[in-house]
């Protein structure tokens, strides 16, 4: 059976930074082709890109992970009924919750400060839910506690069979583009998972990459002339890299995990478009930002490559299995780089016949992309973005 698979390559150059510490501050690194090479992990890109989110989606297409789930829960009760304080409102969202996951909301037992206020119910771990659900669990909420502050109402109206499978189906049902894209586990209830639809890998240095050490100090602005000593002093690792990106979306298990999507006066595959173009620009723009006041390394890939398959992803890594080497000494790493992709991709396509059936599009920045021309026409990141996009959905409505 034929599929939509989007493929996302990229090569991005980065200067001095701390994208992504280890426990000793560090950097990441991982060793590839047998020497170290810099890393930055997934789970620090995937948070990137759904911070990019914000500028690319209305809010209820996006999602909210946290353990301070019966708070946000707690503050749709309160607007829907100004009367209820924060307490009643929180106590009733933890019951809400607790019917429609199955999970364990309750107060954390903790010190509090004096004067401050009663802590909000939490979740023993973090709960990933769409802003369509905790609105809609929230009018549930309303439904069955019509006695606000008594909350033995919202359990007798819990115990009701039909409206416990009803919570339980709303925290099923329209998920957030987000959580589509990276799926989620409920730990309790294994039936609420949600499978993701799109794979990151780890970002690699396509080089060797030692990591360096930055001893800095800081001078006490009203320290005398006579003290010349620092203030304070340390050290902060760093390193720079040319590093390789992949990712790869399931078109197909999103459509299915977003359904019919938030709006119903949409054709079917709008939504799965939607959230394809708005990861793939995200994705593409996106940068963690470990350390981005100390370093300011803001910069932006120098190509991107994106692929819609038939049959299954395919990482283009192997093409840096070897590490680059400048080809002078007053080369950097990303023409080699480019050349090497330029040389392994129609390769690896042709041996295993894979490339007649799949698009290509490319966009590259400067003369040290100009080896990637031959592998798909150049385009700016607008143009290419909706070109997927386009094509997702053109595949998806015929079915092929």
């Amino acid at each position: 059976m034929s599929r939509t698979i989007v493929d996302i390559h990229i090569l991005q150059t980065v200067p001095p930074s701390n994208l992504n510490r280890d426990d000793t501050g560090s950097p990441k690194t991982a060793t590839y082709g047998g020497v170290q090479r810099a890393r930055v992990s997934s789970q620090a890109w995937k948070r990137a890109t759904r911070e990019q989110f914000g500028d690319l989606l209305d809010p209820l297409e996006r999602g909210v992970r946290t353990k301070k789930v019966a708070e946000a829960l707690g503050e749709r009760l309160m607007d829907l009924d100004p009367s209820l304080d924060r307490g009643q409102a929180e106590e009733l969202a933890a019951e809400t919750l607790r019917t429609a996951t199955g999970s364990k909301v309750e107060v954390p037992k903790r010190k509090q400060k004096e004067g401050e206020p009663d802590p909000a119910p939490e979740s023993l771990y973090l709960m990933f839910l769409s802003a369509a659900q905790l609105d809609a669990l929230a009018h549930l909420t309303a439904e069955g506690s019509t006695d606000k502050a008594d909350i033995k109402l919202l359990k007798e109206f819990f115990k009701d069979k039909g409206n416990k499978a009803r919570a339980k189906q709303l925290v099923d049902t329209r998920h957030s583009v987000d959580i589509a894209l990276f799926g989620r586990m409920v730990a309790d209830a294994t039936d609420l998972n949600v499978d993701a639809a799109t794979q990151v890998a780890h970002a690699l240095s396509v080089h060797r990459v030692d990591n360096e050490s930055d001893f800095y100090t800081a001078v006490d602005d009203r320290n005398k002339e006579a003290e010349t000593g620092a203030g304070m002093m340390g050290v902060i690792d760093f390193n720079s890299a040319t590093l390789y990106r992949y990712a790869a979306l399931d078109a197909d298990l999103l459509q299915t995990n977003l359904g019919a999507g938030l709006r119903e006066d949409e054709e079917p595959t709008t939504p799965v478009r939607r959230a394809v173009e708005a990861f793939l620009e995200a994705f593409v723009t996106s940068l963690p930002t470990g350390k981005i006041n100390t370093f300011g390394n803001h910069t932006l890939p120098s190509a991107v490559i994106v692929k819609l398959r038939t049959k299954r992803p395919i990482s283009f890594v192997a093409a840096f299995e070897r590490a680059v080497v400048p080809a002078s000494s007053d080369d950097g790493f990303l023409r080699t780089a480019c050349e090497r992709l330029a040389t392994y991709v129609p390769e690896l396509e042709g041996a295993y016949g894979v490339a007649a059936a799949d698009h290509t599009w490319i966009m590259r920045v400067g003369q040290e992309t100009e080896a990637l021309v031959p592998l798909g026409p150049g385009m700016r990141l607008g143009e290419l973005v909706e070109a997927v996009g386009q094509a997702v959905a053109e595949r998806l409505e015929s079915g092929a």
